[in-house]
């Protein structure tokens, strides 16, 4: 747990939160078990990192533990705020899209982002995410469509999951995966799909990602099968779907899930499951020599692994991959930017990632997969952080 790693606090285990949730739901007086204070303080400090469910002996998921100690707790206690503003985060850009000067100008600005950090109980010290003048799914209808419709594909389609965070804040590389998917040979639909859910299982309310999870599952098991898959950039966003959303959705519903997370993949996992089967080949990449350190995603390291993100960076003949021995960034979408927590999360930052970087060469590329990964290398670092599929395509001849 990255959290004790950083605290050395028993209370901070993955061993005492469940231990605590064990108590309170066996011996509560309360018609709701949950609703008990101690359980919301020794959870307090879980980042949902989900290390817990590849390393913990017993495969414990204190994520999805903490998501629904959280929803029943909001029930008898009601939602904060920020955790309302976090989990709709998706609708927050969407409506900051329409004016994105307007928004990076109130979010940058020091006085207005200073007002707003104070309200929503951010830490001041980190600077406000900002949203892109496009919207990745309106570049793709706009310019994108009306120039690829004749094109020609000959190795198929995929489906490319169009994620909160890729779609607002880091469009260039949504742009970047649909035009190396598009060099490599395929065809790139993006499907009319709702958002993941990620924000509102990562603030507890379970409710609002059901009803997500529901909507998506219908929309998007009927598309996909094993020529088509769905492929996704950012990867708490793209494994929810093959993760909780089995949990989520009712039983009449299970097969259909089960059909989208058996043909859901990370951009990583689909293009070294192609590189496996001699579909992608280096022949269209660099020769050019270039070195660099990979930190891992959580949730890529605990549903999936960092060996495809590897191998797809090793495509061109000279790049050379080395994984960097860290865990957790500290950062974990919302709990790096709260006050309350942002010690702790450049205390984890500090245990290995961080120092690693600032001993590593300026020459040396900094790769990372997350969104919230590259946001901490930067506050923590000084070091810009590259995502693997920025890497790759700029490595196409």
């Amino acid at each position: 747990c990255p959290s004790y790693m950083a605290t050395r606090n028993e209370q901070d285990t993955t061993r005492a939160r469940a231990n605590m949730l064990r108590e309170m739901l066996t011996h509560s007086t309360k018609p709701n078990r949950f609703d008990h204070q101690e359980i919301m303080e020794v959870m307090d400090l879980c980042l949902s990192c989900k290390g817990c469910k590849s390393e913990c002996p017993s495969n414990i998921d204190m994520t999805k533990l903490k998501a629904e100690f959280l929803q029943h707790y909001y029930d008898a206690n009601g939602v904060p705020f920020r955790a309302k503003l976090v989990g709709a985060f998706n609708s927050t850009m969407a409506l900051a899209s329409k004016f994105p000067g307007l928004f990076n100008f109130f979010s940058s600005n020091p006085f207005t982002s200073m007002v707003g950090k104070k309200v929503l109980g951010f830490t001041l010290k980190r600077p406000l995410p900002q949203v892109d003048k496009l919207s990745l799914r309106s570049w793709y209808q706009k310019q994108w469509l009306p120039s690829n419709q004749q094109k020609v594909t000959d190795k198929g389609k995929v489906l490319l999951f169009c994620d909160e965070f890729s779609n607002y804040q880091e469009t260039s590389i949504g742009r970047s995966t649909v035009q190396l998917l598009a060099r490599l040979g395929y065809e790139v639909v993006i499907p009319d799909h709702l958002e993941s859910g990620r924000t509102y299982l990562s603030k507890g309310l379970v409710r609002k990602a059901k009803d997500l999870a529901i909507e998506n599952v219908k929309i998007l098991s009927p598309l996909v099968d094993e020529n088509t898959p769905i492929i996704g950039i950012e990867p708490s966003a793209i494994l929810t779907l093959r993760d909780e959303y089995i949990d989520l959705v009712p039983n009449v519903l299970s097969n259909e899930a089960q059909t989208l997370a058996d043909h859901t993949l990370l951009i990583d996992e689909f293009i070294s499951q192609e590189i496996d089967r001699g579909h992608i080949t280096s022949d269209i990449f660099t020769v050019e020599q270039k070195s660099i350190r990979l930190h891992g995603h959580c949730h890529q390291k605990a549903l999936s692994s960092m060996s495809h993100t590897q191998k797809m960076l090793s495509l061109p003949k000279n790049f050379q991959v080395q994984l960097i021995p860290s865990g957790c960034c500290g950062m974990a979408g919302s709990f790096g930017y709260e006050k309350e927590h942002y010690e702790v999360s450049m205390q984890i930052g500090e245990l290995v990632l961080f120092p690693y970087i600032r001993n590593t060469s300026q020459d040396v590329v900094i790769a990372a997969p997350g969104t919230s990964c590259r946001h901490q290398i930067k506050d923590g670092t000084g070091r810009t952080a590259m995502h693997p599929v920025e890497i790759l395509f700029k490595a196409l001849t």
